[in-house]
């Protein structure tokens, strides 16, 4: 899959507590390219937003979304691989990273340089890890917020996404990721 000017990014995407972070930080070690995690690219607007329990809009997500696809789009140029930790959580929003490949045709995802992997979990298994993450204040996003993000997760079979059992261990996850791109 890889190209003699072009880089892959794998877009590790699903809704707040999937394991984006954890998953990525693996996964960029093991292949030894660099992790780029979207939360640390939120102004601090939506973070105070979220953190009130308010959903983002596509207008607060938007300029959001454009930052990290000049930055995929940077890796990618170069030659590099780059995992990215994203919500990605609907197919317009997947189309601003996409847009990262600068030959990239919309529509036409087989050949884009910019992948995605849904990690999907149960309910049960979010809401639990995320009240864990708020009891330990390691994260903005509360609990209550999870709902909006689970209602707004679409996914078109069309778009080529492979889905991965985040409930699994997070070395099973990594192994599945690698077979699937590398």
């Amino acid at each position: 899959m890889a190209s003699d000017h072009k880089g892959i990014a794998v877009v590790l995407m699903g809704v707040s507590g999937a394991g984006k972070s954890t998953i990525g930080e693996m996964l960029g070690k093991s292949l030894n390219c660099s992790f780029i995690d979207a939360d640390d690219f939120h102004p601090q607007s939506n973070k105070e937003k979220m953190k009130n329990g308010i959903p983002l809009s596509d207008q607060d997500r938007t300029p959001w979304l454009e930052t990290l696809r000049d930055i995929v789009k940077d890796n990618l140029v170069s030659g590099k691989t780059v995992i990215l930790g994203c919500s990605a959580l609907q197919k317009h929003y997947r189309d601003i990273l996409r847009s990262a490949d600068p030959n990239y045709q919309e529509g036409v995802h087989d050949t884009c340089f910019v992948k995605f992997v849904l990690l999907d979990v149960g309910v049960n298994v979010l809401v639990e890890r995320l009240q864990k993450r708020a009891a330990e204040g390691k994260h903005f996003m509360p609990a209550e917020l999870l709902r909006s993000q689970i209602d707004l997760l679409m996914v078109d079979d069309s778009e080529g996404i492979i889905k991965v059992d985040a409930s699994s261990s997070p070395e099973a996850i990594v192994d599945c990721i690698k077979v699937s791109f590398f």
